[in-house]
Formats: structure tokens, sequence, C-alpha cells
């Protein structure tokens, strides 16, 4: 299998070449906070900011360095997309709820691009579209007939590709035509962490890495908190931990799926190649089930690919061949590239396939974006941020605060279940 690889393979993510994971410059716990923020990611950097700028001692901590989990291994795709649709969020929760719902996510797509651009963080953030390519005629004619009839107020800018214009949009054989969304984007994601990590330093925030939390409990007045590096006394602890949520918060754990997701990066290839692939630089998925995400670097140099090809494989190397011959299925013209990246993470999913945010006196939590997390994390953590922080104005409360998070019997935060789930996915999308 070494004959795929380039020969400066790396088994960590592509991004961490321009922007490696920040060294902490705190080495002691402070014996107190009046935020104690568990995740340094997207959610728990945003949270941080806020709470910091309106004048909370604000202690973020994390198992590892800063950002080592899904902010810095994800695609970089900016969707601002819930799982469900309107009409089946409707059915449940009826049309202003739902309504809502899918408005939230859509303001966290136009909240990032203003919040990267007021900051100044460079970070390669482009409105650049997404093509979302249909995998049987079946599913095309669906996007047809769901394109033609989006809900009122909710329609997104965008427009069809019929299989034989693909190639204004793709030049892969596998398709049968697809949707353009207009409003979706690209970023780096190491460098846009690394750009929340800087302001976080700048607001005041204490970053400490490698601090694993492994007890809270609840005093009369906030928590203490035990973790690796001692023990700290919080007013108000954030949970911001979604697909590496563990056993230091059961409650939480019972309610997020981990999901394993991987990635690769070809080795850089010519860059008339690349525009060839992809003629419009879009972030691209696709209608299975079982989707896969792909796009060009930055640079225009390479491809990055990405999916789920394995239920428990944690070992980059041995995901990389199964995710190269996917990649192959879209585009054979990649058949002699090497692979000079792979890398995976763990997604964090929920039962109901929303995003969670609530609390629970004192107790805050944001986790479960389903595969969305780079606008959701980062806006739930905003929002979170300032319902911690006491906001007087009620914007801070959002249409995703107050459902019911489900869990399910028996489940402890060990996915037993997705081996068959995987399999019926894999029937269902070869039937459809």
């Amino acid at each position: 299998m070494n004959d795929i690889f380039s020969d400066d393979f790396k088994d960590a993510p592509y991004w961490w070449d321009g922007t490696p994971r920040p060294i902490s410059t705190v080495t002691l716990l402070p014996d107190q906070a009046d935020v104690l923020i568990v995740g340094s990611g997207y959610t728990g950097l945003n949270a941080g900011l806020v709470t910091a700028h309106n004048g909370l001692k604000t202690v973020i901590v994390d198992a590892e360095t800063a950002g080592w989990g899904c902010s810095s291994r994800n695609g970089g795709q900016v969707s601002g997309e819930i799982k469900p649709g309107y009409t089946q969020l409707s059915r449940k929760y009826g049309h202003d709820r739902a309504y809502a719902l899918v408005q939230e996510a859509r303001n966290a797509l136009d909240w990032i691009g203003e919040f990267i651009g007021t900051e100044g963080i460079a970070c390669d953030f482009r409105r650049c579209g997404r093509f979302h390519a249909a995998h049987s005629p079946r599913q095309f004619a669906r996007q047809v007939h769901e394109f033609h009839h989006q809900a009122k107020g909710l329609e997104r800018p965008g427009h069809l590709v019929e299989k034989t214009d693909l190639g204004t949009e793709i030049d892969s054989p596998f398709y049968h035509g697809g949707l353009v969304i207009d409003s979706h984007a690209s970023l780096d994601p190491a460098r846009y962490h690394q750009g929340l990590y800087d302001r976080a330093l700048t607001s005041g925030c204490q970053v400490i890495g490698n601090c694993k939390v492994t007890s809270i409990k609840r005093k009369s007045e906030g928590f203490d908190v035990i973790t690796g590096q001692g023990r700290i006394r919080a007013g108000k602890v954030i949970i911001a931990t979604s697909g590496y949520t563990g056993s230091a918060t059961p409650w939480h754990q019972r309610r997020i799926i981990p999901i394993g997701s991987y990635m690769l990066a070809t080795e850089t290839l010519d860059p008339a190649l690349i525009r060839q692939l992809i003629p419009n630089d879009r972030v691209i998925s696709d209608t299975r089930k079982l989707v896969v995400y792909f796009r060009a670097s930055p640079d225009g140099r390479r491809i990055l690919f990405g999916g789920r090809v394995s239920v428990k494989e944690t070992d980059p190397v041995r995901s990389a061949s199964p995710l190269r011959l996917e990649m192959l299925r879209i585009f054979p013209q990649l058949a002699e590239a090497k692979i000079s990246h792979s890398w995976m993470g763990f997604v964090g999913y929920t039962f109901d396939n929303l995003p969670h945010l609530g609390e629970d006196h004192g107790l805050y939590y944001a986790m479960g974006y389903c595969g969305s997390g780079v606008c959701l994390a980062s806006y739930f953590g905003h929002r979170l941020g300032q319902q911690a922080a006491a906001r007087p104005d009620s914007e801070s409360e959002i249409a995703m605060n107050g459902l019911r998070f489900q869990t399910r019997p028996l489940y402890r935060g060990n996915p037993w279940f997705l081996a068959p789930t995987i399999r019926y996915y894999q029937i269902k999308d070869r039937l459809n």
C-alpha cells in the first residue's frame, strides 16, 4: 500500500503544515475563574471571546493542544445548514419553530462571514458556493422537485445543473446532475482557529492545553472542577467538546454520537488539472447518506477529499486506501496522484440530527453540529457566551435553545449501532 503515498507523507492534517497547533503560553492552572470553558475549538474560543469581553475571568482548558480536534481537522466547508429540512421539521415542531430553526442556521453563515471580516482574520474565507452533486437520476429528480418547492422565505439562491452540463461544475463520470448553492463558503480551518485563538488571548482569556477535565462537581456556589493539572473553582462552566465529549460530563456523553470522518490530501498537482476537475473552485458534496465532501486546497494545487469509510478505524494510514478508492470513483484522472496527508477526526452527531445548546444552573453546553460545525460551532459559541455572560438582550436566545436533547436506552457514548447503520445506508445509497 505504500506506493500510494508521497515520499513526504504525513499522517496529520494538511492544514497543520501552514498552521501548527499553538503552544499554550499559560503553564499553571489558576485557582478560580468566573467562567471555565472545556474545549478550545470554535465553540469554546468564540464563547470565551464574549465572556472575556464582558469582564468575566475566563479560563479555557483542553485535553490536547488548542484546536487539536475537529476545529483544525475539518474540510473547511462552510454551509450554515442543519440536516433535517424544513418539511421534516415542520411535521415535528410546526411551521414557526421549523422556520426559526432553519433560519438560525442561515444566520450562522451570515454571522461568520461578517465576524471574519470585522475581526480581519486571514483564513482564505471565500463565498465560493457549493455544488451538491446527485449520485443517481432519482436523487437529481428529488433535487429538482425540492428546488422548485422551497419554503417561502427560506429560498436559497442557486441553480440546477443538468447531467449534460455537468462539466461546468465537475469533470466526473460519477454524477447525474446537481444543485449549486451560491451562499456556501470555504476557508482554511486551522488559520481560522489560529485567528480565534490569538483574539481570545488578546481579550484576556487564559487558554491551557494538555489539561484534561476528569470531574465536574456542583457546589452551593459554582463548580469544583478537577483536571490533570489540578483543581479550579468556577462560577459557570461551558462544555464545548462535541465529538470529543467524554466521561467527565456523562449526561452530554449519552447524547453525542462520535462518528469518524476521514480526509486526505493529494500531492501537489498541476493547477490546470485542478481547474479541470473543479472549474469554479466550489466546495462539493453529494446526495449519498454516506456522504463524501471535497474541494481544491486554497492554493489550488491539491484535492482535499473526505468521507466516512470506516466505523472505528483511527489509524489514518489504514483509512487512506479506501478513501483514495472512493476519490478515484469520482476522479479517475487522479489514479497516478500520490497521497501526501491522511488524517481523521470525530464529528459530534445527535439522535435527532440537530445541534443543541442549553443551560442547567450555570452549566452551559453547545454541541452536536452533525457535520456543519465550522459556522454552527462558531455562532453557537458566540450565542452561548452571550448567555453565560448574562447579556440582557433577548437576541442571545436562539431557536435551538430548549430543544429536548435526546438519548437512547443503554447508550453511554459508545456507538455500537454504527456498523449496522452504515451497512443499511450503503444499501440505501445503491438503491437510491
